[in-house]
């Protein structure tokens, strides 16, 4: 599926800080969460998710993927430390509710999957953590003792599904993730992008003691209706916060709009086509 390009922002001036949580988060339900669509759909297709399936979403954002295994019959959960996502989760999945965590079928939760403990429902089993990795250095490190607690609460032989960049070469975007590389590099971080090997989920999986059983390849273009909803979209990922802090968000946003114009087209859109992993493992 080719996600839909997004509306234009009437009055951009520029993208949140990331000391505006609620604006950021505002741009990675609006812009940014739907360039992952075709991830969700091969997943969830790979595992034919539907009406018997109880699933944990990690990390679950701003709740697009929980709304779509929802619409399958699925039994939803999800975490996340952002508040400002999980309220636009809770708009999304619980209009109207009073219940602040959720109710029924659907629960909303901020935190980590401790929170998702429910002696009253059954086990999960099904765990997804759809936030792609391989990109920053050490952006799994708080994915391993997310998994190992998620798993405590699923049935044995469930999936756990992990989510990452594919190689550079087949993702355009990576040459806009160098920006924040080379920024950060000048002050000697640690923190900034780095290239994708095709281990990565495999060694989070193995430390989280998770056994592989399959794994696919999609593609997920990013498609944006101009220049400006391309740097807000990108920005709402954090994958700029260290550069932002390594410099400052004016430059940086500078910087990132060159990085942009070969993938600007005529009409002034903007289209990078890339190529998403997923890995599907079990809980022995």
């Amino acid at each position: 599926m080719t996600p839909m390009l997004v509306q234009h922002h009437p009055h951009p001036a520029s993208a949140p800080p990331a000391t505006d949580a609620p604006g950021r988060a505002r741009d990675w339900a609006e812009i940014q969460e739907r360039m992952l669509v075709p991830l969700y759909e091969a997943v969830y297709e790979h595992l034919e998710v539907g009406t018997g399936t109880r699933l944990l979403g990690l990390g679950c954002g701003s709740g697009l993927a929980l709304l779509m295994a929802a619409a399958r019959g699925a039994r939803v959960t999800g975490v996340d430390t952002d508040h400002a996502r999980v309220d636009l989760a809770k708009e999304r999945l619980l209009p109207g509710s009073a219940d602040a965590a959720g109710h029924g079928e659907t629960k909303l939760l901020y935190g980590g999957p401790a929170e998702a403990a429910d002696a009253t429902r059954p086990a999960y089993n099904l765990i997804t953590a759809f936030q792609p990795i391989g990109c920053t250095a050490g952006d799994s490190e708080g994915l391993v003792p997310a998994l190992a607690s998620g798993v405590r609460l699923a049935e044995r032989g469930s999936a756990v599904v992990l989510a990452g960049w594919g190689p550079p070469e087949r993702c355009a975007t990576s040459t806009v993730l160098r920006v924040a590389g080379r920024l950060t590099e000048r002050l000697r971080t640690r923190v900034g992008w780095r290239p994708a090997t095709r281990d990565d989920l495999e060694d989070v999986a193995a430390r989280a003691g998770l056994k592989p059983d399959g794994s696919g390849r999609v593609a997920c273009p990013f498609g944006y209706a101009d220049v400006d909803s391309a740097v807000r979209g990108l920005f709402s990922t954090g994958l700029f916060d260290a550069a932002v802090e390594a410099s400052d968000q004016s430059t940086v946003e500078k910087e990132v709009t060159e990085a942009l114009h070969p993938y600007v087209r005529p009409d002034g859109t903007v289209w990078m086509p890339n190529v998403f992993r997923y890995l599907v493992a079990r809980i022995p």
